[in-house]
């Protein structure tokens, strides 16, 4: 299997050579060049196309935004952004995800090296997912498997009880968990959405510090609230929360209402937050009251727990292959069984407007 090819652009020579060196080190992965700013990258990279780029905002000459824009317009090619954990970052680094980018690789402003070389995991799967982006008419070639830390599941955060016992109620909940391709797949679902929209709540997988960026940036997009969901943040309609980077968010129910509960925890399915932990508890919480919605994203975070959402008699939606920008979750959430159906990205407003039970949907 032909390894996959990566440039990094980067400003710092430090950064540039540790990357080369850590990445070069992960079989599957070939790191073909690097440059200092995107103009040196282009002269670089027209020798030898890259299938995944790692790219740096702040630079000399051009900016990566710049940069980004303008390889998504003449030469389309997966991009990971490696920004530093500050607010500022964050900010301009969601521009760079609504541009194109489809993922992040968080760059802490001290302890770089050692920060980096803990990492491998975290760096082989975001380029593994890169390069599985439907960016170019040809797929670029993925490489082997990386082993990491053990693979967890959702009970090292939420134990796999039956469905709580509860009284009787029609309010509905939007489960919603994604990765890959994400941060454009929610901002074109949740722009299209009303103020009377059922109470919604998200796992993105994205770190620490990006995610209250994100949301501040679609709630400024949309008619209805986003924010970063807090502990014991009541679900309600009009009303989106998106889990915080680097903790697990659960949908717990008190009474009448639901709420959300946000904790520490290890890594499930290898993220935190998990979607698999979001949907064990809305299975929990809920049950047959979720519309659960897998969508873009690499790997298998959310199948197993839209399979324990799906039997409690929710109705579970996959989106559809052509549609995503990398079709994993959703493929492994249809191949365990636990999904009713998939649809493409333009009909999943619609359906979260809507919220059929499952009867009423597969009625048509």
């Amino acid at each position: 299997m032909t390894d996959t090819k990566v440039f990094i652009v980067d400003d710092s020579a430090v950064v540039r050579q540790v990357l080369t060196g850590l990445l070069d080190s992960l079989p599957g992965i070939k790191v073909i060049g690097a440059a200092p700013d995107p103009i040196f990258a282009l002269t670089r990279m027209e020798k030898d196309w890259p299938d995944v780029i790692i790219l740096d905002i702040e630079m000399p000459r051009m900016d990566g935004i710049t940069f980004l824009k303008k390889l998504m317009h003449e030469h389309p090619t997966p991009v990971v952004i490696c920004s530093t954990l500050t607010a500022k970052g964050a900010e301009v680094t969601m521009q760079a995800m609504s541009a194109g980018a489809v993922d992040i690789i968080t760059k802490p402003t001290v302890n770089l090296k050692g920060f980096l070389q803990d990492s491998k995991t975290l760096l082989a799967d975001a380029i593994k997912g890169a390069s599985h982006a439907r960016l170019k008419k040809s797929a670029a070639p993925i490489g082997k498997p990386v082993d990491g830390s053990p693979k967890l599941t959702a009970d090292a955060v939420i134990s796999p009880t039956s469905l709580i016992s509860m009284t009787e109620t029609t309010d509905r909940v939007v489960a919603i968990g994604t990765s890959t391709g994400g941060t454009q797949a929610l901002e074109y679902v949740l722009t299209r959405l009303p103020r009377t929209t059922p109470g919604i709540v998200i796992v993105q997988h994205m770190p620490e510090a990006f995610t209250a960026a994100f949301a501040k940036r679609l709630d400024s997009l949309c008619q209805i609230t986003v924010k970063e969901a807090e502990q014991n943040d009541r679900v309600i309609p009009g009303l989106a929360l998106i889990a915080p980077g680097g903790k697990h968010m659960l949908l717990r129910r008190s009474g009448a209402q639901y709420r959300v509960e946000i904790k520490d925890g290890p890594l499930v399915s290898r993220h935190r937050p998990s979607v698999d932990v979001l949907f064990r508890s809305a299975a929990q919480a809920a049950g047959k009251n979720v519309l659960g919605v897998i969508m873009t994203g690499m790997g298998d975070d959310g199948a197993h727990g839209m399979k324990e959402l799906h039997d409690t008699g929710a109705l579970c939606i996959a989106q559809d292959e052509v549609s995503c920008v990398v079709y994993g979750m959703p493929k492994e959430a249809v191949k365990l069984g636990g999904t009713d159906g998939e649809l493409p990205l333009s009909a999943i407003p619609n359906l979260i407007i809507q919220s059929p039970n499952r009867a009423k949907f597969l009625k048509g």
